[in-house]
Order: structure tokens, then sequence, then C-alpha cells
């Protein structure tokens, strides 16, 4: 009875409370509560795996143009696969996949 009063006595202190009451709202029920953390956590990793794409595409197309812009051969074939274009004399013929599916 005397260690089941003392169990009671130390936690009904009011600063011991205080201290539970202020972390059960801090996590779970602020602004910035675990779950929100872990939401955002989440979020900055793919935000990130998205960057180093888009930073991958910016620099495989700077090769592109420095190749487009250099090399005549290289800005022919992207002008006759892109838009179609023909020397004279040429006949040009476009064969599509009959099933519809896209490769």
């Amino acid at each position: 009875m005397k260690v089941l009063s003392d169990f009671f006595r130390i936690v009904l202190n009011k600063y011991i409370i205080s201290i539970i009451v202020f972390l059960v709202w801090i996590f779970f029920f602020d602004r910035n509560d675990l779950f929100t953390q872990h939401e955002r956590k989440q979020e900055l990793k793919k935000l990130q795996t998205s960057a180093l794409f888009y930073e991958k595409e910016i620099a495989q197309t700077r090769k592109n143009l420095t190749e487009l812009n250099n090399d005549p051969a290289v800005l022919e074939k992207m002008a006759r696969e892109n838009f179609y274009l023909k020397r004279n004399g040429e006949e040009i013929f476009i064969v599509t996949d009959s099933t519809g599916e896209k490769k």
C-alpha cells in the first residue's frame, strides 16, 4: 500500500503532469508533430530524387545542344528523324505500328 501511495504521489505531482501533457501535445497535437515531420522527410527525399533526375536531363540536353551546334551530321540526323525533312529527290516512308503499342 505504501508503494502504491508513493507511486500516485509521484505521478500526480504537478510538474510530472505538466511534463507529460507537454510531451503528448508536442508529439501528437502540435503543428509539427511526429507524423507531419515523417511526411515532410519523405517528401524531401522524393524532391531530392527528382532534382537529381532533372539535373541529369539538363546535362544531357546541354550535351545534345553542343553536338547540334558543332556537328552538321547530328543536325541533319535530328532534322530527318524528328521533322521528316528530306533532300531533293528523296522519298520518305513512315512506318507505324498497327497494334498501337508504344515502345
